[in-house]
């Protein structure tokens, strides 16, 4: 598992290291930045989630439907948030 190596407060260089993503993943991300207004951090908190979902499915590269489930639960946990 790669996800081991991403410590939960892992510098924005490590995550990156780790959790790399294709062109694909990475136009689906910054997409995603823009339509919910992320910031930096949310970014690398959704490239460890995506990473962990990659581990969890026992597939080496994360994918782009790792990222959109990551997407997702970012986006629900932001709503309850406001919502709460």
């Amino acid at each position: 598992m790669i996800a081991s190596h991403v410590s939960a407060d892992g510098q924005s260089k490590e995550i990156r290291e780790f959790c790399q993503i294709d062109t694909q993943g990475e136009e689906l991300l910054r997409q995603a930045i823009t339509k919910l207004g992320l910031s930096a951090r949310a970014y690398d908190r959704i490239l460890k989630v995506s990473r962990t979902i990659a581990d969890l499915s026992n597939v080496e590269r994360i994918l782009p439907e790792h990222i959109a489930e990551a997407i997702q639960y970012r986006s629900l946990d932001r709503q309850l948030y406001l919502d709460g």
